[in-house]
């Protein structure tokens, strides 16, 4: 350990760059957002059942199949029936949870109808999405009455991956503007970082993450040897320095040499797995108990929502499982930030920009239900703990804040 210095003197140090106010205010939001986990699930269970007692979607199948069997497109109308209709239903909910809540935070400075209309984009490529996974997954499910459950989490692990590259390519583009760093110290430091790794070195980008939010920020993605480096400008209007750039570029690089994607999408398809098999147990009952009527089985798409119900109550309890594989998933990339670069000053520094929107010392418990990342007191730590045992890097020149 370097003489003097007290790894639990520094984390405090850290933490307390922020005001008491700062802090009670990043707790009151955090909370909040617990309970917000909640609330969505009781509206989307809400909302799912006055669509179910509307009777729509039964009317919906009946009507595209009222001569002759047309499942597929049965399914697709369902779909898209559903779709529109729960996501009108649930606008006021969307609205305060997604955009006046983080305004009333100073989380986003966005105006509601820019909110608006980026939300109804997303509305529009979900309903998309859907339209794939639950053609496939009602497909799956007559042709294996008594294993789709099985082959359906197969089909939804495989799907997932392809929209994860398709999410890089095609969608995240629709809503932000990525465009090359310039010519600099940043850009200079990331190629070396990237080509010392081996991360892709061609795509180093920064796109307009304060369109939407003022959270600092920033991502490697890809797979296989496609992938690119993307920092929020917010970064750099929180005047990031280059050691900063190196410690949180780093851990985003540390996601994609580690293949947490791959790691993630196997999480994905195990707890599809138990989400489809206990559906296929659960579905007749949740049936009878949800009033149901017109609903003939889990092969009749009319019964859509009564699945949206199932996979919401399980979703929320399956919350600790898995966040636990999150915060796995991001001290393995701090690690390897760290181990690479040697950089925790810089990384602490970044994570305590975070505390706004994740409070700094959760108890254990709140930790463990609630947060998708290690609490930034115990990862600030971390980081002190390393410097306590290994050399100090240089220190790092300003970066210029980008256009």
């Amino acid at each position: 350990m370097a003489q003097g210095f007290d790894p639990a003197a520094a984390t405090a140090a850290y933490l307390a760059t922020l005001s008491p106010e700062a802090h009670a205010k990043a707790t009151a939001y955090t909370q909040g957002g617990h309970w917000v986990l909640l609330w969505a699930t009781l509206v989307s269970v809400l909302v799912s059942w006055l669509v179910i007692k509307s009777g729509v979607l039964v009317r919906v199948r009946a009507g595209v199949e009222g001569r002759k069997p047309r499942p597929w497109l049965a399914v697709a109308a369902v779909v898209v029936v559903d779709g529109v209709v729960e996501s009108l239903l649930s606008l006021p909910w969307d609205a305060y949870s997604n955009w006046w809540r983080e305004k009333s935070y100073g989380l986003t400075s966005r105006a509601f109808s820019g909110w608006l209309g980026e939300h109804g984009l997303k509305i529009f490529i979900g309903l998309i999405s859907s339209l794939i996974i639950f053609s496939l997954l009602y497909w799956i499910i007559r042709r294996a009455p008594k294993t789709w459950w099985l082959w359906g989490a197969a089909g939804v692990t495989v799907v997932s991956l392809v929209f994860f590259i398709a999410q890089l390519l095609l969608i995240e583009p629709l809503f932000n503007s990525y465009k090359p760093a310039p010519p600099g110290p940043v850009r200079d430091e990331v190629v070396a970082m990237a080509k010392q790794v081996g991360v892709p070195s061609d795509k180093i980008l920064i796109y307009d993450g304060s369109k939407q939010s003022n959270r600092y920020t920033a991502n490697a993605g890809g797979l296989f040897g496609f992938g690119r480096v993307a920092m929020s400008d917010v970064m750099f209007k929180k005047d990031a320095d280059l050691a900063e750039v190196r410690g949180v570029v780093g851990h985003e690089m540390g996601h994609y040499v580690r293949k947490h994607v791959l790691l993630g999408d196997l999480e994905t398809g195990l707890m599809t797995l138990a989400a489809l098999f206990l559906a296929s147990r659960l579905f007749p009952a949740a049936v009878r108990l949800l009033g149901a009527k017109g609903v003939t089985g889990i092969a009749d798409p009319a019964g859509l929502p009564v699945l949206g119900i199932l996979f919401a109550v399980m979703s929320l309890l399956a919350t600790p499982i898995s966040n636990t594989m999150s915060r796995w998933a991001e001290s393995d990339a701090d690690h390897f930030s760290v181990v690479h670069f040697n950089e925790p000053d810089g990384l602490a520094k970044a994570l305590v920009k975070t505390i706004e929107y994740r409070a700094s010392s959760p108890s254990r418990v709140e930790e463990f239900i609630f947060y998708d990342h290690p609490s930034v007191g115990a990862r600030v730590r971390a980081m002190m703990d390393w410097k306590a045992t290994h050399p100090p890097t240089p220190p790092a020149s300003p970066a210029a804040p980008t256009p």
